[in-house]
């Protein structure tokens, strides 16, 4: 029996924690057979992203247009897409693709580097959001989305109403992710909107500098299950489990200087 087929469409990390490369192991570590879209390069490692050089629309087109002309893809995850041109295009080209679209809208490296340049909050709105299945912003992201600062949403009460406020706006599906709020009683809750309803996810807190990728890949493992057939609620859950696991596999890695790798590594063995 043939795999079940993802794509991502995203921006190449040269230290390999996140972007395409996080996806890719991703998608192989759930069994899930993966394809790709770059949209940039970026020449990073663990402490900073020290250049990006952002492909051209068409050439991105092309590799999306290569991928769904030919292999049977399931479900698609947008990441990094670097400009507002590339939003715009990429929004018109998914609108009909007829499949389960998982958007992480990444904005900012965990580093502090902006990864989308002038105008792309406001495309992410007009194109992104209303094509998509579910998006995934951490606080900072959901803030923008909803013309909030990042300070106005630092509890998890502030973050359920934000992230209900995006989902009523554009009728979307929202998975917000309560990393970047603090932690307390060792717990970090998520916050999904689903179907207009809100539910608390709350999952252990890991401590640990080894974070990067973890937006990615929980975008990434929320796309290959919904390739696999698993139900979004069902997935949103596994996805979580997933990074909750890579972020205790890699707590005690040493690679790199900054904030580390995730281990994407052990889940088929569980």
């Amino acid at each position: 029996m043939d795999p079940r087929c993802a794509l991502t469409i995203a921006g190449s990390d040269s230290g390999g924690g996140a972007g395409i490369q996080a996806d890719l192991r991703t998608f192989g570590a759930l069994g899930v057979f993966g394809t790709s879209a770059i949209t940039a390069v970026t020449a990073q490692n663990t402490v900073e992203v020290r250049d990006v050089v952002v492909l051209d629309v068409e050439a991105v087109l092309a590799q999306i247009d290569a991928v769904l002309e030919d292999l049977p893809i399931a479900a698609i995850k947008t990441g990094m897409l670097a400009s507002a041109a590339t939003i715009a295009a990429v929004g018109a080209r998914l609108g009909t693709a007829g499949l389960p679209i998982v958007v992480d809208p990444v904005f900012i490296s965990t580093s502090g580097h902006s990864l989308v340049g002038e105008g792309g909050v406001d495309a992410y709105r007009e194109h992104m959001l209303p094509i998509a299945t579910v998006v995934t912003p951490n606080r900072d992201e959901l803030a923008a989305l909803v013309g909030r600062r990042p300070i106005d949403v630092t509890t998890t009460a502030s973050l359920v109403d934000a992230a209900l406020e995006l989902a009523r706006r554009y009728d979307v599906d929202v998975v917000a992710k309560g990393g970047h709020l603090e932690v307390h009683d060792e717990v970090v809750v998520d916050v999904a909107v689903l179907a207009g309803e809100a539910r608390l996810l709350p999952h252990p807190h890991v401590a640990t500098k080894n974070t990067h990728g973890t937006g990615c890949t929980f975008a990434a493992a929320t796309c290959g299950l919904l390739a696999l057939g698993v139900e979004l609620a069902e997935a949103i859950t596994l996805a979580q489990q997933f990074v909750a696991r890579a972020l205790a596999g890699a707590a005690d890695w040493s690679l790199g200087a900054g904030h580390g790798p995730i281990d994407h590594l052990g889940w088929s063995s569980s």
